[in-house]
């Protein structure tokens, strides 16, 4: 008897198991359409300057007059090498191109793009792209000085850039709260000031900035303001600053889509290179 109960109990446990599968198919299949799309994420260091603009700000028209204005370009990797005759025929006299991002990337079409920019005569900086849910701000400063953030008193050479903005790869304000974010930002800001000798530049659209530091006014004092907005205005600046220093435009430029003014002619560019 011990065995005929064996055998009911398993013939028992299969009968169940095929109902359950037979139920399991019988339910209906989700259709792509009703299946939700994971995030459109890009790979890490992908990054550049102004990414988020369009998707979070919008665009609106471009500025009408530039009388006062000197025309410069930002680029990364997404340009490769950089046609840099063709953008100083047209008129471009100053360029900044992506170094670094967070501690974990460099730029390798950087070379051609700092030193092409220079050879061709235009006056030059780089910028880092922060990541501040990754490490510290001074571990940032450090890798971006390291590898092609450092400055020199030669004329040619612009100070750095740190680019504050919407996160491509998650959480806008980086898993930070705004006391914690502006925390971060001060850390880079005095370990760059450390390491090169000058204020680095802030590079941030007025939206993202309110969100994320609150608004915060208190590095308008040394830090130039490098404004993102794609309108013919700069529009509204953040809390503090009362000026821009640069303004990126438009990401729709020619030859190099991100195009950008400095407040000023060419020889107040090669004053703040020089500092």
């Amino acid at each position: 008897m011990p065995v005929h109960r064996s055998g009911f109990t398993r013939l028992r446990a299969f009968t169940t198991v095929t109902a359950v599968l037979l139920a399991i198919l019988a339910l209906p299949r989700a259709t792509p359409a009703a299946t939700a799309a994971a995030p459109d994420v890009p790979p890490r260091g992908s990054a550049h300057m102004g990414m988020g603009v369009v998707a979070h700000d919008g665009q609106d028209g471009a500025p009408t007059h530039r009388t006062a204005w000197t025309e410069g370009v930002d680029v990364s990797s997404h340009q490769g090498d950089v046609p840099w005759s063709a953008l100083w025929n047209s008129g471009v006299r100053w360029a900044y191109a992506k170094a670094t991002e967070g501690t974990y990337y460099k730029n390798p079409y950087y070379t051609q793009q700092y030193n092409g920019s220079y050879d061709i005569g235009m006056i030059r900086g780089a910028y880092h792209f922060a990541t501040p849910d990754r490490t510290s701000g001074a571990a940032q400063a450090d890798y971006f000085v390291d590898n092609g953030g450092a400055w020199s008193r030669d004329g040619m050479t612009l100070p750095g850039v740190l680019d504050m903005e919407w996160n491509p790869y998650g959480d806008t304000c980086y898993g930070k709260s705004q006391s914690a974010m502006v925390s971060w930002i001060r850390d880079f800001l005095d370990r760059y000031r450390e390491r090169t000798g000058r204020h680095a530049v802030i590079y941030t659209a007025t939206s993202w900035w309110k969100q994320c530091t609150g608004n915060h006014a208190g590095f308008a004092a040394d830090n130039p303001l490098w404004i993102a907005r794609y309108a013919s205005t700069a529009g509204e600046l953040p809390a503090g600053w009362d000026f821009y220093t640069m303004w990126q435009y438009t990401s729709t430029g020619p030859t190099v889509g991100d195009h950008d003014l400095f407040n000023g002619t060419v020889d107040r560019v090669r004053a703040l290179a020089l500092g």
